[in-house]
C-alpha cells in the first residue's frame, strides 16, 4: 500500500481544500495518508518564503484571481468553505496539540474537528478558550491536550518536525510526499492521481 505523506498546518486554507479531497484520491488508490505537523511560520522564516497573500500583495489582479480560484476549487469538489476571518490564525497551540495527537486514537477526528473549525466555522483557534471550546464539543480530551501543549516534549518535537520538514525541501503547505515524490499545493492534486495511477 502507497503511503501519502502530507505535511501540514492549520492556518493554510489549501491545507483544508487537500484535507477534504486527498482521501478519496487516496482510497481510488488503495494508499493511506499519513500526517506530518509542522509550524508552517517555522518553514517560512527557514526558506525565505512567505505566505501568498504577502508574496504577491503588490502584484496587480493577483489576489483577485486567487479568490476566483479558490472559489472555483470550492465549487468544483462540493465542499464547505468559509475564509476565516480571523486570518492570518497563529497557529502554534494547534499544532503542538497536534503533534501530541499523533498516534492517538482520537487523531482523526482531531485533525477534522480543527480543520472545520478554522475552515467552515470561522473559529480563532488561537484563542485557547475558543480551542478548548471546539475540542470540548467535539468530545476530545480537552485538559490532556491543553496540558500537553504547555510541555518540553511536545513543543520541542514540533521544532524538530519542522525542521525536518524543512531538511525534505518542505517550502510550504500543503506538501505531499509519495516515496521521495515531492506534490506542492492544492493544484499538484491532478498530479498527484495522475502519478499514483502510473506506479
Amino acid at each position: 500500500m502507497a503511503s501519502i505523506e502530507f505535511y501540514y498546518d492549520f492556518g493554510s486554507p489549501n491545507v483544508y481544500f487537500v484535507d477534504k479531497v486527498l482521501p478519496g484520491i487516496a482510497a481510488r488508490h488503495g494508499a493511506k495518508v499519513v500526517y506530518r505537523p509542522m509550524l508552517l511560520g517555522g518553514v517560512f522564516k527557514a526558506t525565505n518564503n512567505q505566505p501568498p497573500m504577502m508574496a504577491f500583495s503588490d502584484v496587480t489582479h493577483k489576489l483577485d484571481y486567487m479568490r476566483v480560484e479558490i472559489d472555483r476549487f470550492v465549487r468544483r469538489h462540493g465542499l464547505s468553505f468559509t475564509f476565516n476571518p480571523h486570518f492570518p490564525v497563529m497557529t502554534i497551540a494547534v499544532m503542538r496539540a497536534a503533534v501530541f495527537a499523533q498516534g492517538k486514537p482520537w487523531e482523526a477526528a482531531f485533525i477534522s474537528t480543527v480543520m472545520d473549525a478554522m475552515w467552515q466555522h470561522g473559529k480563532k483557534m488561537d484563542d485557547l478558550d475558543v480551542m478548548a471550546a471546539v475540542l470540548t464539543d467535539a468530545d476530545l480530551p480537552t485538559a490532556e491536550i491543553l496540558d500537553a501543549i504547555q510541555t518540553p516534549e511536545v513543543k520541542g518535537r514540533l521544532a524538530t518536525l519542522t525542521a525536518d520538514a524543512v531538511a525534505r525541501k518542505v517550502f510550504g503547505a500543503p506538501t505531499l510526499f509519495v516515496g521521495d515524490e515531492m506534490f506542492f499545493g492544492k493544484d499538484a492534486l491532478d498530479d498527484l492521481d495522475w502519478y499514483l495511477g502510473a506506479a
